[in-house]
């Protein structure tokens, strides 16, 4: 295939995990529209994720809302319940790269993030969290515009830190 994917593996029985059940849950209550999640592969890298969101870029050509759901930091091992307000310096300096390169379109930077951001490792000990936002950059293309569309924390270095993607002309 010209996207450089072979083939898709459906899996019928398994449900919805909480990355997509969540959002869909606030954004569509009625559960009134199709969806399809996709598994992302932990074993790949966000390029790998980035190419997977261009193969599927066609699709809002046919009016299909693809979403990546996850966190801009996201280590539960040290979240704190004592921290009200405050925010770690190594999650801040993350989120901070992570929100200049989006917003100035440095998106092969965020591809590379473990050998570019601050405290990559830290921020995401496993990649699960952060892939689906290289896969929707990667559907929004090259020229796509991003916008940071809402902030904020909890428990010291949790980034809610949501981006809207623009395709530009």
């Amino acid at each position: 295939m010209a996207s450089g994917f072979e083939r898709v593996d459906e899996d019928k029985e398994r449900g919805l995990d909480h990355g997509a059940w969540v959002p869909l849950f606030l954004m569509y209550p009625e559960a009134n529209i199709p969806v399809c999640q996709l598994s992302i592969q932990s074993e790949r890298d966000g390029n790998y994720h980035y190419n997977l969101g261009k193969a599927l870029a066609p699709l809002k050509d046919e009016g299909v809302l693809i979403m990546g759901s996850g966190a801009a930091t996201h280590n539960l091992e040290v979240l704190r319940k004592d921290l009200d307000g405050v925010v770690l310096p190594w999650a801040s300096e993350f989120d901070t790269w992570l929100k200049d390169s989006l917003l100035q379109g440095r998106y092969e930077d965020v591809n590379q993030y473990e050998e570019k951001a601050p405290h990559a490792k830290m921020a995401h000990p496993w990649p699960d969290h952060f892939y689906p936002l290289h896969v929707a950059m990667g559907a929004a293309g090259e020229n796509a515009e991003a916008k940071l569309i809402h902030e904020s924390w909890h428990l010291g270095s949790f980034s809610y830190a949501s981006y809207q993607f623009t395709t530009l002309g």
